[in-house]
């Protein structure tokens, strides 16, 4: 046996929920989860209760393997050693920093998993790390703090922007805020301190603020954002010209010149798109800014790169899905936000899963056609049976430790197993117009036994 004779068998019968455990416990063990806390905490104390046990119990309620984090609590009351009112405490205290470095440092040890299988993506910008920008904004919270009791208002827990990164097919950072009404642009500072060179930064017009295009030219970066209509100086200096037709439209480009409130200036170019088919609010065009050489990328692939930006929607739109990446018993903003990056995290465990299956079985099902939903439907479904039977002593034993190299090469074995069709997204048609209703004031119930029979019998008079 490869992996053991009990293992082995999970591995053959449920690979995906091994395959998940295998990365989750040589990149997001107790101990790195216990030195993110204790690295990074600065009001918080670890006592009693560690911050990988919380983790852990919330962790098996954002994946879907218990109901909340009160269900997982209470399966593992005796291990925990604590009381529940001492979960939640901890758990409304964990500073925003910490769900970030979560975040941030597993992405650094699974980013080297997936080179290590030499499985990045090619992107249209080669020799740039693509770095996709937007922001997710957490849903309403049940009303269980007393303040909101009396509110008949939905309570906002928080929000965060999130960058991911296409070639990895994961979000490697998140930047938290507790308060949901700030605006997206007071976070952009933040975002700044982390540009590198040769980064490229792909966003939408919200974040098209003079600080932000210039932060990132001053150090080295390059970006592909949105024109707003208002929050820049600048300057026109040459007609545009056309340079092509793209998938979307016509395609023109001209010459920019951004002021700084200081005087400095930045020129850059215009990418404009004059749309074949209006947007859904109505625009007939767009601008798109970007200080990209224009001896390596034309407009067109300019443009092309910008729709890339939707990658991120649909990563928000599989956290939403297939995780419980918004617990609305999560009330506290520090709990909800947590919770948020843990399913983030998840999300990325999920990501070198799919990565590992595409290097191992091609383009049989093409990643984007591959559903995080089932996937996560799938773990959830036998991840509990399989840690009874395997304890975490063994993970930790056979993985914990592993290479990025080695770890690659188990990751790719187990995917062997995998059947991808089991996986493959459900394609439907487009959905029928919603037929008038009547109002249901006057009856408020009708049988459905006796709405069949009517149905029955108008096709038999037929």
């Amino acid at each position: 046996m490869v992996f053991g004779q009990i293992l082995e068998r999970f591995v053959r019968e449920t690979p995906v929920t091994a395959m998940f455990r295998t990365v989750m416990e040589n990149s997001f063990s107790t101990d790195v989860i216990d030195a993110v806390f204790a690295d990074t905490a600065t009001r918080q104390r670890e006592g009693e209760l560690l911050f990988s046990t919380v983790v852990d119990l919330l962790s098996l309620t954002v994946c879907g393997v218990r109901k909340s984090v009160n269900a997982a609590y209470t399966a593992a009351r005796e291990r925990v050693g604590v009381s529940v009112r001492s979960i939640y405490n901890k758990l409304n205290g964990v500073e925003t920093e910490v769900s970030q470095e979560l975040v941030r440092r597993t992405a650094t040890r699974l980013r080297k998993v997936v080179r290590a299988m030499g499985a990045e993506r090619p992107t249209a910008f080669p020799g740039y790390c693509m770095k996709i920008l937007d922001g997710s904004h957490l849903p309403s919270t049940e009303h269980r703090l007393a303040e909101l009791r009396t509110i008949g208002s939905g309570p906002l827990p928080g929000q965060s922007l999130c960058v991911l990164e296409p070639a990895l097919m994961m979000i490697t950072d998140v930047f938290p805020c507790e308060d949901a009404h700030t605006q997206e642009r007071r976070l952009l500072p933040a975002v700044l301190e982390t540009v590198a060179r040769k980064d490229l930064w792909i966003a939408d017009r919200n974040f098209c603020t003079t600080e932000f295009l210039f932060g990132i030219a001053w150090q080295r970066g390059y970006f592909i954002i949105r024109q707003h209509a208002s929050t820049l100086t600048y300057e026109l200096l040459k007609k545009r010209k056309v340079v092509g037709h793209g998938p979307t439209g016509t395609v023109y480009e001209q010459v920019m010149r951004l002021t700084h409130p200081d005087g400095r200036t930045l020129k850059i170019r215009r990418i404009t798109v004059k749309l074949d088919h209006p947007t859904e609010s109505g625009d007939e065009e767009i601008h798109i800014l970007t200080n990209l050489p224009k001896r390596q990328f034309s407009g067109i692939v300019v443009a092309e790169g910008y729709r890339t930006r939707w990658t991120v929607e649909n990563a928000f739109q599989e956290l939403e899905q297939s995780l419980e990446s918004e617990i609305r018993t999560l009330a506290y903003p520090k709990a909800a936000l947590l919770a948020h990056c843990l399913a983030v995290v998840t999300y990325n465990l999920l990501s070198v899963v799919k990565t590992s299956l595409m290097k191992a079985h091609g383009e049989v099902v093409p990643r984007e056609r591959l559903s995080g939903y089932y996937l996560a439907d799938e773990i959830s479904a036998a991840y509990h049976g399989m840690m009874i039977a395997i304890p975490s002593k063994i993970w930790r034993r056979k993985f914990g430790s592993l290479t990025p190299r080695a770890m690659a090469h188990v990751l790719e074995t187990m995917a062997t197993y995998i059947r991808p069709e089991q996986f493959r997204k459900t394609t439907r048609g487009p959905k029928k117009p919603r037929p008038k209703r009547t109002s249901g004031k006057r009856i408020h119930h009708v049988s459905t036994a006796r709405i069949i029979a009517q149905r029955t019998c108008n096709k038999s008079k037929a």
